[in-house]
């Protein structure tokens, strides 16, 4: 798969301790960009960070080191993107959800090894 140019860059922030089905919901939202297609997901996990909640959640103390931020970021073509968001609805997701319009300057996937 080739991407280049125009496209969009969603981001979706979770606590790495969210669970859908008794797996991470991270692990939920990439497999469900893997069957839609996507050219590719990445979880981030976050050190330290705070949400709607104002508590800070962070590594440095053992007490606070649950429910750290946690960011799948996935960049396609938009009519892609804007396809695979209904799928993100039925999810218990509680953090934020943004979508913005980035130039892909370089993507090259690895094509199907033909048999």
């Amino acid at each position: 798969m080739r991407l280049q140019g125009r496209a969009l860059h969603l981001t979706i922030f979770v606590d790495d301790t969210d669970t859908w089905h008794h797996k991470p919901l991270f692990t939920e939202i990439v497999h469900r960009a893997h069957r839609a297609g996507l050219a590719g997901a990445t979880v981030f996990r976050g050190v330290e960070g705070f949400g709607a909640s104002s508590i800070v959640h962070t590594t440095r103390l053992l007490s606070m080191a649950d429910d750290l931020p946690a960011m799948v970021f996935i960049v396609d073509e938009e009519e892609r993107i804007r396809a695979f968001l209904p799928q993100l609805e039925e999810l218990p997701i509680e953090g934020l959800v943004t979508v913005h319009e980035v130039e892909v300057v370089r993507y090259t996937g690895r094509e199907a090894e033909s048999e």
